[in-house]
Formats: C-alpha cells, sequence, structure tokens
C-alpha cells in the first residue's frame, strides 16, 4: 500500500514544503556522494552541538537510510501542502520547525544519558499529521494497493492513514530501531502531541472554510 496524495485542492502553491522536501534529498544525496561528508561526520558534528536548538534543528534533516527518507518526504508531500495552505507559508515553516525540535527533545527528555538530538524529519512530520488531523478531520487520501494481476488505486480516510503510518514508525522502535531508522518513538509521540496543541495558534481563521471541497457535493 502505497500512499499517492489527499484529495483536497489547494488554493496556493505549497513552496515551502517543496523547498524542504528538496533540503531533506538534498542533504542525504550529498552524505552519499560528497567525499568526507557521511552520516558519521554529521552526526558527530550535533553531538559535539549538544542538547541544543541549532543542534536539533539540523538533526531534523538527517536520515538513516533510503527508506526513512523516502517515507518520510511521501507523508510530507501528502499532508504538507495543505497544512501550509491554511496556515501561511510563514507561520507554516516556523511551525514546522517548532514541533520537529519538540519532538527531538521530547526523545532527549526519555534517554538513560546525555544524547544529542535523534536525526530524521520524523518527530516534525508527525507534528504535520497531527495538525493536518485536526484541519481536515474527514480527508481522504488516494492509496496504490495491488489488485488481481495489476494495482489499483482507492480512497481511504486520511485518519487511518496517517495514523498507520505512525503506527508504523513506533513499532519499529519498539522492535528495536534506533532514531536514525525512524525507530524513535517518544519523538514521534511529543511532535504529534505538539501539532495538536500547536495548530490551534498557528492556523489562520479566514482560511478555516475549504468552500472549494466538502465530503458530499453540493446541489
Amino acid at each position: 500500500m502505497i500512499p499517492l496524495r489527499d484529495v483536497i485542492p489547494s488554493r496556493t502553491r505549497p513552496f515551502v514544503t517543496v523547498t524542504l522536501i528538496l533540503l531533506n534529498a538534498l542533504l542525504f544525496l550529498s552524505s552519499r556522494l560528497v567525499p568526507g561528508l557521511d552520516d558519521e561526520l554529521l552526526r558527530d558534528t550535533i553531538a559535539l552541538a549538544g542538547s541544543t536548538w541549532p543542534a536539533a534543528l539540523v538533526a531534523m534533516f538527517l536520515h538513516g537510510g533510503w527508506l526513512h527518507l523516502a517515507g518520510n518526504l511521501l507523508v510530507l508531500w501528502i499532508v504538507g501542502g495543505n497544512v501550509e495552505d491554511r496556515m501561511g507559508h510563514g507561520r507554516y515553516l516556523v511551525f514546522y520547525l517548532l514541533v520537529g525540535a519538540a519532538a527531538a527533545f521530547a526523545q532527549m527528555w526519555h534517554t538513560p544519558h546525555p544524547a544529542p538530538p535523534p536525526a530524521g524529519a520524523s518527530g516534525a512530520i508527525a507534528g504535520l499529521t497531527g495538525a493536518y488531523l485536526v484541519l481536515f478531520p474527514t480527508s481522504r487520501v488516494l492509496v496504490l494497493v495491488p489488485a488481481w494481476k495489476a494495482l489499483d488505486i482507492i480512497e481511504l480516510p486520511a485518519l487511518i492513514v496517517l495514523l498507520l503510518w505512525l503506527l508504523i514508525q513506533i513499532a519499529a522502535g519498539f522492535g528495536g530501531g534506533t532514531a536514525a531508522d525512524g525507530g524513535a518513538h517518544w519523538m514521534l509521540a511529543g511532535g504529534f502531541a505538539a501539532g495538536l496543541a500547536l495548530v490551534w495558534v498557528f492556523r489562520r481563521r479566514e482560511r478555516e472554510k475549504v468552500s472549494w471541497w466538502s465530503d458530499s457535493p453540493k446541489s
């Protein structure tokens, strides 16, 4: 099952979301292609910065592998555009950075010893999913699924798709995963909780009515 996009059109171009996707992808590719720049060097640099806001902000742009990167950026693409549309570009960027930092600190506070911020955008994206479910609780997501000798596209409630993504991430943590491969379950919980709380501050009330989309056709 591969989620493709949601069904809600956006009135604005999500250039902040696209920029975040590109930054994550470019930094990941740089760590794989640029001589002398690798994950270990990046994480050592973050570790030297300690449990600080700058370290947490940098860490949210690092990923442990291709699947970790692809899964995060796919969910970011699905939910980010409409959250950005509802908040406005500047407010959305501040919201993303705040929930990502809150997620990193939630994970660090629950480690038994001092640790640098966990790598990955999972916490920030968990915050976006929380905001998305508040703003668009009845939205649906187009999902690619295997069918008899072919592939089919079906609609599923966004609530199911996004919570399934969160559960998979959390299960990876309890299964022995690390923050680098998406297994930091406290980071996910902290990001999701921060998103649920901060969306009420960052949403723009004049954009609350989504007149161009509804669950049922108008007569």
